[in-house]
């Protein structure tokens, strides 16, 4: 059984297919995109009775701005990558199809002629910027798209190119967890405190070093309070650092997981203990900017899992895991941030390999 999925231009003369629409980024190569489009000669007549060649073209974009804005003269769409291949008439070039495209040609029939991309593995994976509850049409972020078009040149700036002349599919470059996981990042600090000769040692750790969507995650905490001091609670935070990289570099930090414990850790004692939070997107559906895996129209996702940064443009996400103690009367401002002792831990958040997908590493 093979799902395919059509998209058939305005005037009905071409139709695109394609098998799949995630294709996995195994860090030194990634899937190849090939698939077939369906071409109706008696259509390629051009408005000045040229005859109109068919084109296909595979770009990764980084959307910054709403379609809507187009209207005024500006775009908010960047192109990072595009290859164009021409599909007919046909130029003679390699002929060799994959076993997915010669059953769909068997599916189109004559008029199908199969078309195949190779995308470089230094490009950023597909990515979404959750917009506000206000917000309208595609969502900033990272996407590929899949065009077939009809034009007199592939590439022309002055050529007007009709809507009804085009279809297109997006799809998605995505990444899966590799098999092997590493032990979990560990970090300490010890902190003294105005009036005090001794410190507050606290140590947090994780027990691997990535985690699945949806799985609680361990932290494990160590403290010794060696002060006359009072940790009066326990603060565990996730955030996620999104590093949006075009023109600039600029990184936004949101957290998507806040838990509290009321624990409490009395003068010149020691304490141990492990605790789980778990971040869910379904906990930050209000939370404008969230990253998350781009979306093929209205399919779930998760919180966006990290990109291999590659020296890249787009949007590369990252995690870190905060543990706060809030030591009660230390400093000038009394039990406010001046007294807290925090450490933090760099999180891998990804989805693992579904069965009979071949792995990823990261």
């Amino acid at each position: 059984f093979l799902r395919v999925f059509k998209k058939t231009s305005g005037n009905g003369h071409i139709a695109l297919y394609l098998g799949k629409r995630d294709f996995v980024d195994n860090v030194d190569s990634v899937e190849v995109v090939d698939g077939v489009v369906k071409v109706d000669p008696s259509g390629l007549n051009g408005r000045n009775g040229n005859s109109l060649t068919l084109f296909v073209y595979l770009a990764c974009a980084f959307r910054y701005g709403s379609e809507d804005l187009d209207v005024i003269g500006l775009s908010f769409r960047r192109d990072i990558w595009i290859q164009r291949v021409q599909v007919y008439p046909p130029t003679g070039g390699n002929t060799t199809t994959s076993p997915m495209q010669e059953s769909l040609m068997k599916k189109v029939g004559e008029q199908g002629h199969p078309f195949s991309f190779q995308i470089p593995p230094n490009l950023p994976c597909s990515v979404a910027l959750q917009p506000g509850t206000n917000d309208s049409g595609k969502a900033c972020g990272v996407d590929f798209e899949v065009k077939a078009y009809l034009a007199n040149a592939a590439d022309n700036a002055n050529e007007v190119i009709e809507k009804k002349d085009t279809c297109r599919l997006m799809i998605r470059k995505i990444q899966f967890a590799p098999v092997n996981n590493k032990p979990g990042a560990k970090a300490e600090i010890s902190k003294q405190f105005m009036m005090t000769d001794k410190p507050v040692h606290l140590e947090a750790s994780l027990e691997k070093e990535i985690y699945y969507h949806g799985d609680p995650i361990s932290v494990n905490v160590k403290i010794n309070n060696e002060t006359a001091k009072v940790v009066k609670k326990i603060k565990i935070t996730v955030e996620q650092l999104t590093n949006v990289i075009l023109y600039s570099s600029d990184t936004y930090t949101k957290a998507v997981c806040t838990e509290e414990f009321a624990e409490t850790i009395n003068a010149n004692s020691t304490f141990e203990k492990s605790f789980k939070i778990k971040p869910m997107l379904s906990s930050n559906k209000d939370k404008h900017g969230i990253a998350v895996d781009g979306r093929l129209k209205d399919e779930d996702t998760n919180l966006k899992q990290p990109g291999i940064n590659k020296e890249m443009q787009g949007i590369i996400i990252s995690y870190k895991v905060k543990v706060n103690l809030m030591v009660s009367g230390g400093g000038l401002l009394g039990g406010l941030t001046a007294s807290d002792v925090t450490v933090e831990l760099p999180l891998t958040l990804m989805s693992p390999k579904p069965a009979g997908e071949c792995c990823c590493l990261l």
